[in-house]
């Protein structure tokens, strides 16, 4: 049944994204900032380690919360 839930949400989301993309401009926008100013500060390198370790905190804690 979690798995269920999980198509439904995915589903819901997508729906959401397709119907405002504004909506996931805005969820996103922070994230792009931070990276932008980590690649400015640094390098690309950098600024790629920083979101291969953002995605595994977002996994992780996705899990955890399941």
């Amino acid at each position: 049944m979690a798995k269920e839930i999980d198509r439904v949400r995915a589903r819901s989301a997508l729906a959401t994204v397709k119907e405002s993309p504004f909506i996931a401009t805005v969820a996103l926008l922070p994230v792009v900032a931070v990276l932008g100013v980590v690649w400015w500060l640094t390098n690309w390198f950098v600024a790629l380690i920083v979101l291969v370790l953002l995605g595994a905190v977002v996994v992780v804690r996705g899990k955890l919360l399941h």
